[in-house]
């Protein structure tokens, strides 16, 4: 009985240092996942919405990730207001895209949310109604 006692201990404390490593090399890196390497957002939406350009490129931790992060949660918010969706479209996301840079670049202390609710109601297409 003293033998089993032992084993099982013995069993228990190494299951960890031989669980772990297995653990460890199946868990995908960054390299296979780049959405792992995103840091989750340190914003609201609140404060996205009433941030200057310049205040979302900072509020965005001063990356293209993070600016494009509060971006698409602005063009999500304006979508719902307007009553609109835009088009899943390569084309009309890349225009989507440069004019809401285009007018970025322009003044840096222009509200973002105004920049990204003026493409949305450029590009967006009316969702039909559902009863």
């Amino acid at each position: 009985m003293k033998k089993l006692c032992a084993k099982v201990l013995w069993i228990t404390a190494l299951c960890p240092v031989l669980i772990l490593p297995a653990c460890q090399a199946q868990t995908p890196t960054s390299s296979q996942t780049p959405e792992a390497s995103v840091p989750a957002p340190t914003w609201t939406i609140d404060q996205a919405v009433t941030c200057s350009v310049h205040d979302a490129w900072v509020l965005g931790g001063k990356n293209e990730q993070g600016f494009f992060a509060i971006v698409k949660s602005l063009a999500e918010l304006s979508e719902q207001k307007r009553g609109v969706a835009l088009p899943d479209n390569e084309a009309v996301g890349r225009t989507f895209g440069e004019y809401i840079k285009t007018q970025a670049k322009a003044d840096h202390d222009q509200l973002l949310y105004a920049i990204v609710d003026r493409a949305v109601r450029m590009y967006g297409k009316p969702v039909p109604a559902t009863n």
